[in-house]
């Protein structure tokens, strides 16, 4: 049995993976998060001490914030085990951490743990690759009042698949805000358009448009149990690979 901890255990999502870790009979070592909150896992108050969490699991599942991801990322090193991270987002700088640590441990990183939205980006990266510039991609996402990054790692998860279906670099590509006089519309380029609201857990959609027709594929997140059941699945998966980063795809097999 994989035994897992939690890091951002008191945030929505480390509350969720409880949950659903309870309820699947999932082992639970603990949770961490920053001093001062109040919440528990698996019948113990969640602490601040990341590498003694990381000695008692065979893989940590983090949904914090990038501004501790190095230090959960040498947590993880230190102690020798694998680490799903889920925390959305991410710079460059942070992704070059990952990058460094994945050559000591197995980390399977993403922006989306839903198998249904792995599934999308699938079908979304064959599609790019079969239709030409005169199709525009727009992807379009709402999130709940709370969440503080935009676009979302998700948008930017399904924006990625459709830039290697082009076989670009998104960052060349990629339109994350329009406001103003703008002009024309870039051919080739990939827009994103955030929207925030209420308690949506997330609604994602990805537009294929060309005169006179479209294509819209997208994904509607009803409950973060989703999120919560696909990492902890992560994490069963990712318990004894060799050192190296993984993703999503991998879990399923794409």
């Amino acid at each position: 049995m994989t035994t897992i901890g939690i890091l951002g255990a008191a945030g929505r999502m480390g509350q969720a993976i409880a949950d659903v870790a309870a309820q699947a009979g999932v082992a639970v070592a603990g949770g961490v998060d920053r001093a001062g909150v109040s919440a528990k896992v698996a019948g113990q108050p969640v602490g601040t001490d990341v590498a003694a969490l990381a000695s008692q699991c065979d893989v940590l599942i983090d949904f914090s914030s990038p501004v501790v991801l190095g230090a959960h990322l040498e947590a993880a090193k230190a102690a020798d085990r694998a680490i799903v991270v889920g925390t959305t987002g991410l710079e460059p700088e942070h992704h070059a951490l990952i990058d460094a640590a994945a050559t000591h441990i197995p980390i399977l990183q993403t922006g989306n743990t839903s198998l249904g939205v792995t599934l999308l980006a699938a079908v979304v990266r064959d599609v790019a690759s079969r239709l030409g510039d005169d199709w525009d991609i727009e992807i379009v996402e709402m999130h709940h009042r709370h969440k503080v990054d935009a676009p979302s790692g998700t948008a930017l998860l399904l924006g990625e698949a459709a830039a290697k279906g082009r076989a670009v670099p998104l960052a060349d590509v990629a339109d994350r805000g329009r406001d103003g006089i703008t002009g024309m519309r870039q051919p080739g380029h990939i827009g994103f358009a955030a929207l925030r609201g209420g308690s949506v857990a997330g609604d994602h959609q990805v537009i294929f448009a060309t005169d006179g027709e479209r294509i819209e594929i997208g994904h509607r997140a009803e409950s973060r149990v989703i999120f919560a059941k696909g990492a902890i699945k992560a994490a069963q998966w990712l318990h004894g690979k060799p050192a190296g980063r993984y993703r999503m795809e991998d879990v399923l097999g794409l």
